[in-house]
């Protein structure tokens, strides 16, 4: 046996993942144990939790691959500091020290926490960009394929090209630091009021609200013109007067901002006004145009068929949703594709790169479904019914997808924990609220009575792989819910004139289609599409669903309140179902209901 432990951390969204024999095992993020959102520590509860679902102890690790290398991204702040000297002495003051007390010296930190689990395994140390490529190439269903990653930073690369081909990756390209388009979506992201590494998402689903218009199309032309020098091959510099993260201690140079745009940088807690709209619009268009350039070359380059994609930008919905249509290249997206998703490229890094093991492709790929997470037993449901004094119903199975396929259908919003908990930012089935799609009232009450969060916030669509195509304008698959994909047709309802100029409360108000919950305002929606395969028991539930009103999709958003990770244990389940306006919770056979503690009506 050969197993290989996999860890990114100390930055953000640190994880673990186990490979053995070249199969991965269990992989989970820290926060979904200490319910600290994007958790950047030690992973130590996770690397728990991999050892225990794999059965093995710490003296099995054959190897441990931490997802960077952090000398040279030491050497990297060594020369942005002095490059940009005087400037950005207050960061400087600010990161050093830790770095001399403790980033130094990253071998010994994680040898000291690889003890405490009784591992003792060799550490190695694959590029950050490396293992991007790894996790995007390794574990899809191609032989042979292009492979791009994008993020904010890694040691000096913040966007790779390369060809993976069997065992080997090469790489082809980078783009170095400071031009990142990452951190260029970052800093629009904070300049619109929204906070970095966790706003991207909004900043994303408010651009919809803007339209061409005079003012989007003079945002576009000042980004170009302004802060970025956009090359045909997709290539880019960004312009430093613009931005302060390389030396500074915020995103962007607000006051050149603020010239150059016309409007200050937005207070978090305010209003979101128009113009705001039209910026999030403005830089999502720049990004999905140099994102569509780096697909195409990256194809040239390679001569490939396939594309495969991770790191942060690669969980860009709709950047994804125009490559596949635009680029006819078959493309496959690691579910995982943030820092997180690293633990498990680093682990194939190390498997394949540094041991030269031999690689299986498979169909529809290697991550079983991203569900990698615990699993807990219908005993452990039961001691928390004892523990909270609660009452809950068990039922069948077949009986259970026809009770909650028929609340579902009456207006009812249903938690539902099933199985192996998610690896990545999406909940896929198995730790995700679930509504009906056709109640035109559903996106409202979720946004404020659930996940109390911006009214503007998208829903996703799951939806019977089988029957994808009669509802989106796609082909294939989306199992991992990383593409957006149009509304058909005949799924839309007529608009009023005036729409594209109602404010945009008024738009995400207007009834637009029979599928009103997860049409986003530009008729288009972040697809899920599941599998008998992967996920036999949410199929089953799709399917019931379909039987009882004819249609066989579903709201899926990810199960957790504002500010909390996606929930883990049947407890946290519990927790956020108590503390919310969810009419039912469904912990595995199990069902939850306030209404009345003891309800037989089920």
């Amino acid at each position: 046996m050969k197993a290989i432990l996999g860890i990114s951390a100390y930055y953000h969204d640190s994880a673990a993942a186990l490979l053995i024999d070249g199969q991965m095992v269990a992989a989970a993020q820290e926060e979904r144990f200490s319910r600290k959102k994007h958790d950047s520590s030690f992973p130590g509860r996770s690397v728990n939790y991999v050892l225990q679902e794999a059965g093995i102890k710490g003296n099995d690790i054959l190897y441990v691959a931490f997802y960077e290398k952090p000398f040279i991204k030491f050497e990297r702040l060594l020369e942005i500091y002095h490059l940009f000297a005087p400037k950005g002495f207050r960061s400087f003051i600010r990161a050093i020290p830790l770095w001399i007390r403790e980033k130094l010296y990253m071998k010994h930190i994680l040898r000291q926490e690889l003890l405490k689990l009784d591992i003792r395994a060799k550490i190695l140390f694959p590029e950050h960009h490396l293992s991007h490529a790894a996790g995007a190439f390794y574990p899809s269903p191609f032989d042979n394929a292009a492979i791009l990653t994008m993020d904010g930073v890694g040691e000096w690369a913040t966007t790779t090209i390369g060809l993976g081909n069997k065992e080997k990756i090469t790489i082809l390209r980078e783009i170095h630091f400071p031009h990142s388009l990452g951190l260029l979506y970052s800093a629009f992201t904070s300049y619109c009021g929204f906070k970095v590494n966790d706003g991207e998402y909004k900043l994303m689903g408010l651009a919809p609200y803007g339209v061409a218009s005079e003012r989007t199309n003079r945002y576009i032309r000042l980004i170009r013109e302004h802060l970025v020098d956009l090359r045909e091959d997709g290539s880019f510099l960004l312009n430093p007067d613009y931005f302060e993260y390389a030396a500074g201690l915020k995103m962007t140079n607000d006051k050149r901002w603020n010239t150059l745009f016309g409007i200050p940088p937005r207070n978090p807690e305010g209003d979101i006004q128009p113009e705001y709209i039209d910026m999030a619009y403005a830089i999502q268009k720049v990004t999905e145009e140099i994102v569509l350039r780096l697909a195409s070359t990256a194809g040239q380059l390679t001569g490939s068929a396939n594309l495969v994609m991770s790191g942060g930008v690669a969980l860009n919905c709709v950047a994804n949703g125009k490559i596949e249509k635009n680029n006819r290249l078959q493309l496959w997206i690691q579910p995982a594709a943030g820092d997180a998703g690293g633990a498990l490229g680093a682990a194939w890094a190390v498997w394949h790169i540094y041991l030269k093991e031999k690689r299986n492709c498979e169909k529809p790929d290697n991550m079983s479904g991203a569900y990698l997470g615990p699993s807990f037993s219908d005993k452990q449901v039961q001691n928390l019914i004892l523990r909270t004094h609660t009452e809950a119903i068990r039922m069948e199975e077949e009986t259970l997808y026809y009770r909650i396929a028929s609340l579902l259908k009456t207006g009812k919003i249903v938690g539902w924990f099933q199985g192996r908990m998610e690896f990545g930012p999406r909940a896929l089935g198995n730790r995700s609220i679930l509504a009906d799609p056709r109640n035109s009232h559903i996106q409202k009450k979720l946004n404020l009575e659930i996940k109390f969060r911006e009214s503007f916030r998208p829903f996703a669509p799951a939806v019977l792989e089988e029957d994808a195509s009669e509802y989106f304008d796609m082909q294939g698959i989306s199992p991992y819910m990383l593409k957006t994909a149009a509304i058909n047709a005949n799924y839309r309802l007529p608009l009023p004139a005036d729409y594209e100029t109602l404010p945009y409360l008024d738009k995400l108000y207007q009834k637009r289609s029979l599928l009103q919950a997860i049409t986003h305002v530009d008729f288009s929606a972040r697809v899920q599409t599941v599998s008998k395969q992967t996920n036999p028991r949410f199929h089953s539930l799709l399917a019931t669903f379909k039987k009882i009103t004819g249609c066989s999709v579903l709201v899926n958003t990810s199960f957790n309140i504002h500010g909390e990770p996606i929930v883990h244990t049947p407890e946290d389940a519990y927790h956020s179902f108590m503390n919310s306006g969810m009419d039912y919770l469904v912990i595995g056979n199990w069902v939850f209901s306030k209404t009345n503690k003891n309800e037989r009506n089920l």
